[in-house]
């Protein structure tokens, strides 16, 4: 199994370094050589093959290597940016639609619901379609069928339609998700790829912090349809510049054969890694605390202290900035200097202690407290997932070269399936009272934290062999 940090067939970020084969056209498109040499195979999680690769020598195109980086990082950072801005666009919106669809707030709630929960079931099919078919043709299916759902949402008649177009619009936009994460695999490792996954969150975090300002302004001047008007644009305007400028990443001869059983002996195997279990599990349940911050925020500065949409949108959009700070921090000063086990542990322990005082907040522990020191707790919690978040990301799929498709798919399932539960749940007492989001985020973060502890334990990690500080493999594992 590859030790955390290290540095396989990968290029650099910014093109320096070697660049990943280049088989009919990984990266030919955009003018880089390929190059060969070769490594000894390594051995991947019990019961899934060990993947041999080539490294390859230095690309003597620099200038088109940067090119080539820069290329990809907007195109995947696009993609990543899509589910936010399904999901946050739409947010300022919530409210409105309870009353103009006549259901109340929880149900209303289940049309997130039912996009994070076609968003976890679609990945586990596209990304072992990834790993058969190559990443270009199920992401550009997946991206029509998105299109096609999104405008289905804006004719929706009820809310239960809404629901159902939600699903299918998930179940599309999982093509993006899956897809993006594994073309970092394909092309980075190591440290590079987690400063890559550092500088995705830079560009997909732009879209949580526009969407809710793009979706207030749109109710300015027509209502809750006209956003999803809008997500239809940018989804046709995102496949075709998938179409035109993504390359394929992955070489047939590195692409699994098998169908529906060896995609499932996969999945089983990479399961059986306890370190991969524990990263996926820890990634999953942060990504609840943020969901379920997600899901409830609409309510809770609206209808509970009585701000506007717009005012909502201004603090989501401060939240979400505090998140790509971070993730920038991370990325460019940390990664490399510091262990990644190291930051992980900063950022799950900062959020939990942010959740803790956001229930003794809302929970009047402190009397009546308004609008500010709520928002506050918030803008550190969301901080800190620029810590947790690419990092377990990183973590997980160092381990998994061999099969990056189907490693993805696991990671955005767990995270969207434990998020699609997180998000009823913090409406269960209500639109009057924060305290249910602020108990979800507690006991997920708590359980986060205890899952990497006790599935991780990165107390065990030696650096023999690591390319940064502390990022030796577990013994154990």
């Amino acid at each position: 199994m590859p030790e955390s940090g290290q540095k396989t067939t990968r290029g650099n970020i910014d093109g320096t370094g070697p660049v990943a084969p280049d088989a009919p056209g990984a990266l030919a498109a955009a003018g880089v050589p390929a190059a060969t040499a070769g490594l000894p195979a390594t051995a991947g999680p019990a019961g899934v093959p060990a993947a041999t690769a080539d490294p390859a020598a230095p690309a003597p195109g620099v200038t088109a290597a940067r090119r080539a980086g820069l290329l990809v990082t907007l195109v995947l950072g696009g993609l990543t940016a899509l589910p936010p801005l399904s999901m946050d666009m739409y947010l300022p919106a919530l409210p409105e639609v309870t009353g103009a669809l006549g259901a109340p707030a929880a149900t209303i709630q289940l049309t997130l619901t039912a996009c994070l929960a076609g968003m976890a079931l679609g990945q586990l099919v596209v990304g072992p379609m990834s790993d058969k078919w190559g990443r270009r043709r199920p992401l550009l299916a997946g991206m029509v069928v998105y299109v096609l759902a999104t405008a289905a949402c804006a004719l929706a008649p009820t809310a239960e339609a809404l629901i159902g177009f939600r699903l299918l619009q998930g179940l599309a936009g999982a093509a993006g998700i899956v897809i993006a994460r594994a073309v970092v695999r394909d092309l980075y490792d190591g440290v590079e790829m987690a400063r890559f996954f550092s500088t995705l969150m830079l560009i997909s975090g732009v879209a949580p912090i526009v969407a809710p300002l793009i979706g207030g302004q749109i109710l300015r001047i027509t209502d809750w349809r006209g956003v999803f008007h809008v997500l239809t644009g940018v989804g046709v305007l995102l496949t075709l510049v998938v179409h035109r400028f993504l390359a394929e990443t992955l070489p047939p001869e590195r692409r699994h054969e098998g169908g529906v059983g060896q995609a499932l002996r996969t999945m089983r195997g990479l399961l059986a890694d306890r370190v991969f279990t524990g990263y996926t599990l820890t990634g999953g349940l942060a990504f609840a605390v943020l969901f379920a911050y997600i899901s409830a925020s609409p309510f809770v500065v609206q209808e509970i202290y009585g701000a506007s949409p717009q005012t909502f949108s201004l603090l989501f959009g401060l939240n979400s900035v505090g998140l790509v700070i971070v993730g920038q921090i991370n990325g460019k000063l940390l990664v490399g200097r510091v262990s990644l086990d190291k930051v992980l542990g900063w950022g799950l322990g900062t959020i939990l202690l942010a959740a803790i005082a956001l229930l003794l907040m809302t929970g009047g522990a402190f009397g009546e407290v308004g609008l500010v020191p709520v928002a506050a707790g918030l803008f550190v919690l969301m901080s800190a997932m620029g810590l947790a978040m690419p990092n377990t990301n990183a973590q997980a799929l160092m381990r998994t070269p061999h099969a990056a498709g189907s490693a993805s798919a696991l990671l955005g399932t767990t995270s969207f399936l434990v998020g699609a539960v997180a998000s009823p749940l913090v409406g269960i007492a209500g639109e009057h009272t924060a305290v249910p989001m602020a108990v979800v985020q507690l006991t997920c973060a708590a359980l986060a934290l205890a899952c990497f502890l006790g599935l991780c334990r990165p107390w065990r990690k030696t650096a023999a062999g690591s390319a940064g500080p502390g990022n030796g493999q577990d013994p154990d594992a």
